[in-house]
């Protein structure tokens, strides 16, 4: 059991009605899960308002509400707690619940468009092939020291988080990474947390569907950095052009990494194949299993906190040369008759490009790329011609079918991403709605020493179809074809 009151410190109040001297057993932001003497926190989401559960709660045991509207007809007996904004206060009030586990561990967030799961991921891998006992929240998947769970959120809820950072405490956890997620800041979700670090990676088009602009998207970006405290260190890609904005207005120790001007750290590409790629970071060569400019400026930001993390330089770089690369980031395997396939979770234009410029920076110039690509329903629409012109622009053949449509019509997002083809591309460019098909007919068309890219899904196995999940792997597919 855990007092109210001390759940409630630093959380800004309006007002309190009732007993704060009260211990409580949970505390919930979903009604379905309360039970006798928990606390119910009323959130106000994007679909859904908690405040119109707040009786349902109260049916079920619940001694305390905290809302930031409360009820004109109070029951007797009960504390409500009104608050200006419940997000935050569930924030604050999940990080004391748990005895503010955050203070207790180094944790690292990563944030940015593209390659938050490749950097928190391998410097999990890093960390723990140095000997260190070291968490994860990821995409993929939550890891504490070697005990994997299931990962339901790129950034998850305040009080999952909490959870998760209070049990690697308890198994004697020194290091976490975590990706923080535009939706992850935006929803409060980060708020409370002490981090010792943060690393922006870079900014591109993605979920213009959630935030109102791109000048939005950016600025919740740069409110993690803000908000971190001065002890801690802010690490940015001084190449994207968002990157000096990302710290302008932090309060800690600024560092920056980049491949084309000068940084703290720095990195050149020497050579580069699909085996892997050389290359020099702060001037001493390493050679990387990772693929990919992009790649380069992931190693380099993976280098850069590992050393801000007094780790001893050459125990990082001989500790880089072992990474492997991420599942579903730049996966590729090679038939018997020499065609090769990469699975990536490219689903950005940025992203996309990036992949597709690396595959063609690599090859001869005598194979063909086909690239299998989609776009999500219920998610960024202006997105999907851009896709659309990229694949088919820096492809030989462009094959264009279904993602994760949810509740909307396969065909009608096809149709939209076919609008960004540019006439002289048409014929480079194929409609076929069923993904396995799609992924067949790639392999169909691919001559020896072909390069066949699925893109968009990655990890995923899974795919959504009118809200309902069915079991779906681009690896597991493309591996049927080659046997």
């Amino acid at each position: 059991m855990k007092v109210l009151r001390d759940i409630l410190y630093r959380v800004p109040v309006n007002a309190v009605f009732g007993d704060t001297n009260i211990d409580v057993n949970k505390m919930h932001f979903d009604s379905r899960e309360v039970s006798t003497n928990d606390v119910f926190v009323a959130l106000k989401g994007v679909q859904v308002d908690g405040h119109d559960f707040i009786e349902k709660a109260l049916d079920k045991g619940v001694l305390a509400i905290v809302c930031e509207t409360v009820p004109e007809k109070r029951r007797t007996g009960i504390t409500y707690v009104e608050v200006l904004d419940s997000s935050e206060a569930l924030a604050i009030m999940s990080s004391n619940y748990y005895d503010n586990p955050s203070k207790k561990i180094k944790l690292v967030g990563v944030t940015g468009t593209n390659g938050k799961t490749t950097v928190t991921t391998l410097l999990y891998e890093l960390f723990m092939n140095l000997g260190r006992r070291v968490g994860l929240l990821s995409t993929v998947k939550i890891m504490v020291n070697k005990r994997e769970f299931k990962a339901t959120h790129t950034t998850p809820d305040s009080l999952t988080i909490n959870k998760y950072l209070a049990k690697m405490v308890a198994e004697g956890v020194e290091y976490c990474f975590m990706e923080v997620s535009s939706h992850g800041i935006h929803q409060n979700r980060t708020l409370g947390l002490n981090f010792a670090g943060g690393v922006f990676t870079n900014l591109s088009h993605d979920h213009l569907d959630y935030h109102a602009s791109f000048a939005e998207y950016r600025d919740v970006k740069k409110r993690f950095f803000d908000q971190l405290p001065k002890d801690a260190f802010a690490l940015t890609n001084i190449d994207d052009k968002n990157g000096p904005v990302m710290i302008q207005n932090t309060k800690t120790k600024k560092y920056t990494y980049a491949l084309k001007t000068l940084g703290d750290f720095k990195a050149k590409i020497l050579e580069k194949s699909f085996s892997g790629s050389l290359i020099t970071i702060n001037g001493t060569e390493v050679w990387s299993k990772l693929i990919g400019t992009f790649n380069a400026y992931n190693l380099l930001a993976i280098y850069g906190v590992a050393d801000l993390m007094e780790v001893e330089k050459l125990e990082v770089l001989k500790g880089i040369s072992e990474l492997n690369s991420v599942s579903g980031r730049f996966q590729y395997i090679v038939s018997e008759t020499n065609v090769t396939a990469i699975v990536d979770y490219a689903h950005t234009p940025d992203a996309l490009k990036n992949v597709l410029e690396t595959i063609n920076d690599i090859r001869t110039g005598n194979e063909n790329v086909i690239t299998v690509v989609g776009c999500g329903g219920d998610r960024d629409k202006t997105k999907r011609p851009k896709m659309a012109h990229i694949a088919s622009q820096l492809s030989n053949q462009a094959i264009f079918t279904s993602d994760n449509p949810r509740t909307e019509d396969p065909q009608a997002i096809i149709n939209e991403m076919e609008k960004g083809v540019s006439p002289e591309n048409y014929k480079k460019t194929i409609s076929i709605v069923d993904r396995k098909q799609a992924i067949k007919t790639a392999y169909k068309l691919a001559s020896p020493g072909d390069i066949i890219l699925i893109a968009g899904k990655g990890h995923e196995n899974y795919q959504e179809v009118n809200g309902e999940r069915r079991h779906f792997d681009d690896l597991e597919e493309i591996k049927m074809c080659f046997n």
